[in-house]
């Protein structure tokens, strides 16, 4: 059996409700707090699929989901969640579905979150449009099989949190990244070579498209070879980041050089100065050498006389 309530600006779960109700959605009402056992009251032991998503949830506290030991399903989504107590999943056991979409915007909750899941045996994780701008590695508990983190701010996925979903434990997780603002620059080198070899465990991969740099805006990720990346020069003949990078490294070596150089001539100073002097003197002694020779030869008197 199926219950709605929508839009009734409820304050608290309904207190009656029939007793073979499988899926519960609330909508659009003013729910603010999840209290401690706010469905204990119902009898509600057959309840599989509890959606509260716009009630305007912002806090839920210990022991919220107490009196529904067979939820499989619990759908948060569109809710400015500010605080979730460290046992606000206790009770539910039987817990698979966990949708967060949209309810992360409000403050950073990952700690939170990290342990009040511990305990679960998720299979799928939704935290779609909640600007997430990493992976919330700290949020994939073991054996998680589906995750969805469509339409949030990630540029790429980076080596670490690549390693981290080649876990053992997270080998059999699907991704869905779809309307993700991928940046198609050499940073993204790591997660292409992870997307070409693990291609079905990203549901979406057909979809994923370059978001910049403009040069490659639209282009499909699969189609994209790594030597074609905005790593050498970036749209408009610009140096790329990785060639300025490099530049300015290269830059910085130059000018250290020349400052040990110009130590070593100041510290040297005086020893410069002897050498330069040797050397003028014996340019000097050379040169008059020449001198008198070349006066010796131009001397008539020294010229040799014919013979008879």
């Amino acid at each position: 059996m199926l219950v709605q309530c929508r839009y009734e600006r409820l304050e608290e779960p309904p207190r009656e409700l029939p007793a073979a109700v499988h899926n519960l959605s609330i909508a659009g009402s003013n729910l603010s707090v999840l209290s401690r056992a706010a469905f204990a009251a119902l009898p509600l032991h057959d309840l599989r699929l509890l959606r509260l998503r716009h009630d305007n949830i912002h806090t839920i506290e210990d022991m919220a989901l107490q009196g529904l030991p067979a939820l499989r399903t619990l759908d948060l989504s569109h809710n400015p969640l500010l605080s979730v107590a460290a046992g606000a999943f206790a009770g539910v056991p039987l817990l698979r579905t966990l949708q967060l979409n949209q309810a992360l915007l409000a403050a950073p909750l990952e700690e939170q979150l990290s342990l009040a899941m511990r305990n679960l045996s998720l299979q799928r994780l939704e935290l779609a449009g909640n600007a997430l701008q990493a992976l919330p590695a700290a949020l994939l508990p073991p054996g998680l099989e589906e995750l969805d983190l469509r339409n949030n701010s990630l540029r790429r996925l980076a080596a670490a949190e690549l390693r981290s979903l080649d876990a053992p434990e997270l080998r059999g997780l699907r991704l869905s990244l779809g309307a993700n603002p991928l940046s198609c620059d050499c940073g993204l080198r790591p997660f292409l070579a992870w997307l070409r070899a693990a291609a079905a465990r990203v549901l979406d991969a057909r979809s994923l498209r370059c978001a910049g740099p403009p040069g490659l805006r639209g282009t499909a990720l699969l189609r994209l070879r790594p030597e074609a990346l905005a790593c050498a020069r970036s749209e408009g003949g610009e140096p790329g980041e990785l060639e300025t990078a490099s530049y300015v490294f290269f830059g910085i070596v130059l000018a250290l050089i020349g400052v040990v150089f110009l130590m070593v001539l100041y510290l040297n100073r005086r020893g410069i100065k002897r050498w330069l002097h040797n050397l003028r003197e014996a340019c000097r002694d050379q040169m008059e050498g020449y001198h008198y020779r070349y006066e010796q030869d131009a001397d008539p008197r020294c010229a040799g006389t014919p013979g008879l």
